[in-house]
């Protein structure tokens, strides 16, 4: 079988934020929910227009509207409902909890998926808000506030080759197209790296799957496949230009050699984890799989699926930091 991926043409561009503490400021274990709601809030009270609608999906202006192109994307066809994938996901600062003083430094990143890139300027503009509005807990010596910051530099950065460009520096008003940015070839070339007999996944942060309407809670390939392949497909839909919709019988064949990759060698646990929805006004869970699973079986059709995969990250709350892997041999 040929790659599963012969046709894709996602592209992504990945920014790294170098932060400055400006007053004490404390982050969770996995903050990248916290991340990501501080861009949606920054951008939400710059650009959106209609702050009387209770929500994008309401909103008459959401079709042109940057607010919900960038954090809450609608379209009426969309196959799988009303919400269709957001085009970004979030790479959080890693190591627990973490509590920095003012004049530390510490970073994050942001992956902006296929043509969504041109709202670039929208996110930058934001930076502003963010320093003003803070991150991470509410602390007693700031006064019940968010920890203040200051964004130091931006980079564009590539992930294989380690390249960069820095796009944005504070105090410099201009901001710099990326130029560093993935390109398919880059993770076909990736992909050919890659043992095609043997792979292991190293799950960084949780990775949380649905398969067949439960919870996959051991390292399993199908499933893991299952919903690479879906969540490829339509942002290759939305943000790239090729439709990768496979026929039944194409379905089937994947379905059937995922079966007979085996993990054999499992060494993840499941750690439990929620955060707080202000849409939703309750906790919802984050918890997924970490640690490390080796795969072994006829690899070659999927390593190109897996090393997009990487980069784009898979499962529920990938816009929280979750779903975040890397391939060895």
């Amino acid at each position: 079988m040929q790659p599963i991926l012969r046709s894709a043409t996602l592209t992504t561009t990945h920014l790294r934020f170098l932060v400055r503490a400006q007053t004490p400021l404390e982050l969770d274990a996995h903050s990248g929910s916290s991340i990501r709601g501080s861009f949606f809030h920054a951008i939400l009270d710059q650009f959106c227009t209609n702050k009387s609608a209770p929500s994008c999906s309401v909103c008459i202006l959401n079709e042109a509207c940057p607010v919900s192109a960038i954090a809450a994307p609608l379209r009426e066809d969309n196959t799988w409902g009303q919400d269709i994938p957001r085009p970004f996901v979030i790479t959080p600062p890693l190591g627990g909890i973490k509590r920095y003083q003012p004049g530390e430094y510490f970073s994050f990143s942001m992956t902006l998926i296929g043509s969504i890139v041109k709202l670039l300027p929208y996110i930058m503009l934001s930076i502003k808000q963010i320093e003003r509005e803070g991150l991470g807990r509410r602390l007693d010596e700031n006064r019940g506030q968010r920890g203040l910051l200051r964004v130091e530099r931006v980079e564009a950065y590539h992930p294989f080759t380690q390249e960069q460009q820095i796009i944005y520096e504070a105090g410099n008003v201009r901001v710099n197209a990326p130029v560093v940015s993935v390109k398919p070839e880059d993770y076909k070339q990736r992909a050919e790296s890659l043992d095609k007999r043997r792979v292991t996944l190293r799950f960084i942060t949780p990775t949380r799957l649905i398969d067949q309407e439960h919870l996959v809670q051991r390292a399993s390939f199908r499933p893991l496949v299952r919903r690479l392949l879906e969540r490829v497909i339509a942002l290759e839909k939305h943000y790239g230009s090729q439709d990768l919709s496979l026929s039944k019988e194409e379905r089937d064949t994947v379905a059937q050699l995922a079966d007979q990759v085996t993990c054999s060698a499992d060494h993840t646990h499941w750690e439990e984890l929620s955060s707080y929805s202000n849409r939703q006004k309750r906790s919802t869970p984050t918890s997924g799989l970490m640690g490390v699973a080796t795969f072994e079986g006829q690899l070659e059709p999927f390593l190109e699926l897996l090393a997009l995969g990487e980069l784009l990250h898979i499962g529920k709350n990938v816009v929280k930091g979750n779903g975040w892997y890397q391939l060895t041999n």
